[in-house]
């Protein structure tokens, strides 16, 4: 992954003169590349929606495998840093990149209420997804395992609620998440933290061997004996 990079800051058209920020410091660590930045405002209290673009796909959408002070409600400050994960991202890339940060006061369009990221989803089941709606522009649902699109409900009703329904061919993983999109605006982007993935009905339960006795079922697993259950001595094999 080595190159040269490339660093430019484009704000927002939207952002009046009180509003800056600058990038002192650009680095790469590992498989990642740590962006320096700081965020200057008049106003401490707001909130603003900072993403981090790349030049390999021509800075048409805001880069995904990015952790730290980037994404929505960014507060202002010194010493702010975003790390990007460019393995994840593209693989082993190798080249020249320019990076560009772009900014906004953050107004957000959804924000995502009780997402219970620790627990499974299964598939072959419906879930209940509930925000809270920004605005009434139209929104892209998108559901992805990694990098791979799995299934999307375009130009859906901001409305506050989706039923989120996982295929039942779906691959089992803990790589999931949901990207949110503005339908009208492809620089509002939300994505859910991952999330798990797994069968409907457990592995345990589709592979337990069973055993027929004389006309009887008995199922072969680790379990204890049930209270007051006695032993069956089988007859021998026949010779």
């Amino acid at each position: 992954m080595k190159g040269r990079l490339l660093v430019a800051a484009l704000l927002s058209t939207g952002w009046a003169a009180a509003q800056s920020v600058t990038i002192s410091k650009v680095e790469l660590t590992g498989d990642k590349i740590v962006v320096h930045y700081s965020l200057d405002n008049s106003n401490p209290a707001s909130n603003f929606m900072l993403n981090l673009y790349e030049s390999k796909d021509n800075f048409s959408a805001p880069l995904a495998r990015v952790t730290g002070d980037v994404g929505n409600e960014v507060k202002p400050g010194s010493n702010k840093k975003i790390e990007w994960n460019i393995r994840q991202e593209y693989g082993n890339y190798k080249g020249k990149l320019a990076l560009e940060l772009r900014g906004k006061v953050y107004i957000p369009f959804v924000k995502l209420q009780s997402f219970a990221v620790a627990s499974s989803y299964k598939r072959g089941k419906t879930h209940d997804i509930v925000w809270q709606p920004g605005n009434s522009d139209p929104i892209n649902i998108e559901l992805y395992k990694g990098k791979e699109r799995i299934q999307g409900s375009m130009s859906q009703a901001n409305n506050g609620t989706y039923v989120l329904n996982i295929s039942s061919s779906a691959k089992t993983g803990s790589d999931y998440r949901l990207k949110f999109s503005n339908a009208r605006n492809n620089e509002e982007v939300i994505y859910t933290p991952d999330f798990k993935v797994k069968p409907k009905v457990p592995l345990l339960l589709k592979v337990l061997p069973i055993l027929v006795i004389g006309g009887g079922v008995a199922a072969l697993g680790g379990s204890k004996k049930d209270a007051g259950a006695t032993d069956i001595a089988l007859p021998p094999f026949p010779k």
